[in-house]
C-alpha cells in the first residue's frame, strides 16, 4: 500500500477530519436546541433532564474507553465511521422517543447511542486531528474545532428556524440523522490509509495492537495529563453547560420565549467559532500559556454577565464572551498533549477522555444541581472551574521533546 501523502490527499483528508467535527457539532447543538421542547414532551424537571444527560455521559464514557481499542483493531477510518453512524441513529431515536412515543426510556436509549458515538468519535477525530498536524507541520487544531463550532452553529441555527416554523422534533432529528450519516459516508471516503493516519497498519499481528492499547493507558501515569485535564476540565465544563443548559437558562431561568433559547446559543457558538477561526495565528504569536489565561478572564467575565443581567442585550453580550473565551481551552490542550508525535496518540487519546468526561457528565450534574438552586446560580459553579483552568494554563507550555536514546537511557533509570 502507498503510504506517501500527495497534495491532494492531503487537503482531503484535511476537509474529511473538518467535515467530521462539523458533524459532530451539529448532532451535539441539534440536542441542544430542542431540550426545552423535549422536557415539555416528556413532562419532565431539570432533574429529568439531567437523568438524561447522565444516560448520555455513562454512555460517552464507555465510548472514550473503548475508542483506542477500536482504533487499534479497526483503523481511525472506519471506527469514526461506525461511531458517526451510531450518533446518527441516536439522534433519530431521541426523536422518535420523544415526540412520537413521548417515551423516557426510548429517549434515554436514543442518548446513549448518541452519546456512545459522540464519545468513540471524539477521540479518534483528535487523534486524526494530531496526526493531520504531524502531517503538515502547523498548528490546525484550532481551526478543526472551529469546524465543531460551526456545527454547533448550523445545528443552533436550524433550530431556532424549526422552533419558530413549528417542525416537530422527530421531523427535525431525522432530517439531522439523515444530514450526518450522509456527511460520514462523504468524509471517511477521503481520509487515508491507517499507516498514514498513526493507526497500526492492518496486516500487524493481534499482539501488537494490545501492546498499542498497553502503551495508551500510559499517559494515565503522567503527571502533565492531570494538570492539563484540569484546563480542559474548565473549558469543557465551561462549553458542554452552554450545549446543554444555555437555551434552558434563556427560557427558564431568564424568562425568555421558547426562540430565545436556540438565538442565544446561536450568538455563543458564533463566538467560540471566530475564537477558533483565529485561534491557530494567535497562539502561535502569544504562545498557549498567555491566550488561555487572557481567554479564561473572558470566559468568566462573559458567563458572569449572562447570569446576573435581565435577560435583553446584555445577555446575548455575556454569551458571546463567554463563548469566545471557551474557544480555545480544548483544541490548545490537545495540541499540548500531541507535542511529543511519538506518544501523541495515546496522550490525545488521555487528554480527550478527560475533557469529555467533564463536557457530558458536567451537565447532568449542573441540572441536579439547578433543581435546588436554579439553573442561573448553578452556573456560578461553572465560572469557578474556568477560574482554575486559567490558573493552570501554564501546563499548555511547549514540552521539550528529549531526543530518542536519551528517551530510552531515562526510562531504563
Amino acid at each position: 500500500m502507498e503510504h506517501t501523502l500527495t497534495r491532494s490527499r492531503l487537503v482531503r483528508w484535511y476537509v474529511a477530519i473538518c467535515a467530521i467535527f462539523l458533524a459532530s457539532g451539529l448532532s451535539i447543538s441539534t440536542w441542544a436546541s430542542r431540550v426545552p421542547a423535549i422536557r415539555e414532551s416528556l413532562g419532565i424537571e431539570n432533574s429529568g433532564v439531567g437523568l438524561l444527560l447522565l444516560g448520555m455521559g455513562v454512555a460517552s464514557i464507555i465510548g472514550l474507553t473503548v475508542a483506542p481499542a477500536i482504533m487499534a483493531r479497526l483503523g481511525a477510518r472506519r471506527g469514526m465511521l461506525i461511531a458517526l453512524l451510531l450518533v446518527a441513529v441516536g439522534v433519530v431515536i431521541i426523536g422518535l422517543g420523544s415526540d412520537t412515543l413521548q417515551l423516557f426510556g426510548v429517549a434515554l436509549v436514543g442518548l446513549a447511542l448518541f452519546g456512545f458515538g459522540n464519545g468513540s468519535v471524539d477521540v479518534m477525530m483528535n487523534v486524526e486531528g494530531a496526526a493531520l498536524e504531524k502531517a503538515t507541520g502547523r498548528t490546525v487544531m484550532p481551526l478543526l474545532h472551529a469546524f465543531f463550532s460551526f456545527g454547533t452553529v448550523i445545528g443552533a441555527g436550524i433550530g431556532f428556524l424549526a422552533v419558530r416554523g413549528g417542525v416537530g422534533v422527530v421531523a427535525h432529528c431525522v432530517a439531522m440523522g439523515i444530514v450526518i450519516a450522509v456527511v460520514a459516508f462523504a468524509a471517511i471516503a477521503n481520509v487515508p490509509a491507517r499507516e498514514i493516519a498513526m493507526d497500526a497498519p492492518a496486516a500487524e499481528e493481534r499482539a501488537h495492537w494490545r501492546e498499542r492499547l498497553a502503551g495508551s493507558l500510559a499517559a494515565w501515569r503522567e503527571p502533565r495529563t492531570y494538570t492539563l485535564g484540569v484546563i480542559m476540565l474548565g473549558m469543557a465544563f465551561a462549553e458542554g453547560s452552554a450545549n446543554d443548559w444555555l437555551p434552558s437558562a434563556v427560557v427558564f431561568g431568564h424568562g425568555a420565549p421558547e426562540e430565545a433559547g436556540p438565538a442565544v446559543l446561536a450568538v455563543f457558538s458564533v463566538a467560540m467559532t471566530a475564537g477558533r477561526l483565529v485561534g491557530g495565528p494567535v497562539v502561535d504569536r502569544f504562545g498557549r500559556v498567555w491566550v488561555l489565561r487572557i481567554l479564561a478572564v473572558t470566559a468568566a467575565a462573559g458567563l458572569l454577565l449572562f447570569i446576573v443581567a435581565p435577560f435583553g442585550p446584555l445577555v446575548f453580550i455575556g454569551a458571546a464572551l463567554w463563548g469566545l473565551g471557551a474557544s480555545l481551552g480544548f483544541p490548545i490542550g490537545m495540541s499540548a498533549a500531541a507535542d511529543d508525535p511519538a506518544k501523541a496518540a495515546s496522550r490525545v487519546a488521555a487528554a480527550a477522555t478527560i475533557g469529555y468526561v467533564a463536557f457530558l457528565c458536567g451537565p447532568p450534574i449542573l441540572g441536579w444541581i439547578g433543581d435546588h438552586i436554579g439553573l442561573l446560580n448553578t452556573l456560578f459553579i461553572v465560572v469557578g472551574l474556568i477560574v482554575a483552568s486559567g490558573l493552570f494554563s501554564g501546563a499548555a507550555k511547549p514540552l521539550v521533546v528529549a531526543e530518542p536514546e536519551a528517551e530510552k537511557a531515562s526510562q531504563r533509570d
